[in-house]
C-alpha cells in the first residue's frame, strides 16, 4: 500500500473533538485518561465541553490535537489495523510530528502528552505578550515574501514560519516587523497579507527559549525507534534514528514548517494516499492543493475508524 499517515497542528482543534471516539472504543478513551493523569489534569473535559478560549490556549491545544489523533489510532488498531506494512511514513504539521511519533512509538502518550505541555509552555514564555506577531501572506511566491521579510526584519526578526501550500506563507517574528513585512507583501502583490490572532511569534527565531527548553526535556524522555519512518518538518526527509529525530524536533521549534514540501515529497516518492488522522481536515484541504497526485482520507470520528479500517483491512 502507498499510504502514508498525516496528524494535524494547532488550529485544528474544536470543542467536542475525539468525544464519539471515546464513546465509541474503550480504547480510544483510555487514550484521554492517559493524557489526563500524565498532565495530572482532567484535559479531557476542556477537550468535550471547553470553554474554547480555554481550550485553545496553546499549552491545552497542543496535548489535546494529541489525544485525539492517537484515540483516533488506537481505535484503529482495535478494529485490528496495524502501522508496520500498511504504512509507509507518518509526518505531522508542528506539534503534529509528536502525534506522528507516538502513534508510530517512538513516545509513550504520556511522554507525548508532557512534552507538548512544556513545549506549549515554553513557546508562550519565550516572548511577553503583544511583542511577537504572525500573518499569513496569500498570493504572493515564496522568493518575494523571503525579500519582505529581509527588508523589513534589519536589525529584528522576521522569517517565513510556514510553507503550507496552496499560495499560503506565514511569517512570524517581532510585531513591528511582522507588520511592516506585510505591508510590503501587499506592496508586492500579494493578494492578501493577514494578521493572525496567535499569542507568541512561533517557529521563529524568538522561540530560541523554547527549543532549549526542548531539547532538555527531550533529553529525558525514553524514545524507541518508530515503527515507521518520520519525515521531518524542518528535514523533509525520513529519519528512523530516535536521536536524529529528537535534534530535528528542537530545530523546528524556531525552524520553517514545510508542509508544501513535505506532500511534495510525498508525491514524488510513491506515496498515493494521505490520512489524515485526529481532529479537522485542513492537512487533507492543503494535501490537495499542492498536489493532483495523492488522495485523501480522514480518521476523524467513529465513523470515519470503521470506513479506514475496511479501506485499510
Amino acid at each position: 500500500m502507498s499510504i502514508a499517515f498525516t496528524f494535524p497542528g494547532q488550529g485544528s482543534q474544536s470543542v467536542g473533538m475525539g468525544k464519539d471516539l471515546a464513546d465509541a472504543f474503550p480504547e480510544a478513551r483510555r487514550v484521554f485518561e492517559e493524557v489526563d493523569e500524565a498532565l495530572g489534569e482532567k484535559l479531557s473535559r476542556i477537550i468535550w465541553e471547553g470553554p474554547e478560549e480555554t481550550l485553545t490556549l496553546t499549552a491545552n491545544a497542543q496535548p489535546a490535537l494529541m489525544a485525539v489523533s492517537l484515540a483516533a489510532m488506537r481505535a484503529l488498531e482495535a478494529r485490528g489495523f496495524t502501522m508496520k506494512g500498511k504504512v509507509l511514513f507518518v509526518a505531522g504539521h508542528s506539534l503534529g510530528e509528536y502525534s506522528a511519533l507516538a502513534a508510530a512509538g517512538m513516545f509513550s502518550i504520556a511522554d507525548a502528552a508532557r512534552l507538548l505541555r512544556i513545549r506549549g509552555n515554553a513557546m508562550q514564555a519565550a516572548v511577553p505578550p503583544g511583542e511577537g506577531a504572525m500573518a499569513a501572506i496569500i498570493g504572493l511566491d515564496q522568493d518575494g515574501v523571503e525579500a519582505a521579510c529581509a527588508e523589513a526584519g534589519r536589525g529584528s526578526v522576521c522569517q517565513i514560519a510556514n510553507d503550507n501550500g496552496g499560495g499560503q506563507l506565514v511569517i512570524s517574528g517581532a510585531k513591528p516587523a511582522v507588520e511592516h513585512a506585510a505591508r510590503l507583501c501587499t506592496e508586492k502583490g500579494a493578494k492578501r497579507a493577514i494578521m493572525l490572532p496567535v499569542s507568541a511569534p512561533f517557529h521563529s527565531a524568538l522561540m530560541s527559549p523554547a527549543a532549549s527548553a526542548m531539547r532538555d526535556a527531550l533529553s529525558k524522555v525514553n524514545k524507541n525507534p518508530p515503527v515507521v519512518p518520520v519525515v521531518s518538518n524542518v528535514a523533509v526527509r525520513p529519519l528512523s534514528d530516535p536521536a536524529q529525530i529528537a535534534e530535528r524536533l528542537v530545530d523546528q521549534v524556531t525552524g520553517r514548517v514545510r508542509w508544501r514540501e513535505t506532500v511534495e515529497w510525498f508525491a514524488a516518492n510513491g506515496i498515493k494516499t494521505l490520512y489524515e488522522v485526529g481532529s479537522g481536515k485542513v492537512l487533507s484541504g492543503l494535501a490537495r492543493r499542492i498536489s493532483k497526485d495523492v488522495s485523501t482520507a480522514n480518521v476523524g470520528n467513529a465513523a470515519d475508524v470503521e470506513a479506514a479500517a475496511a479501506a485499510l483491512a
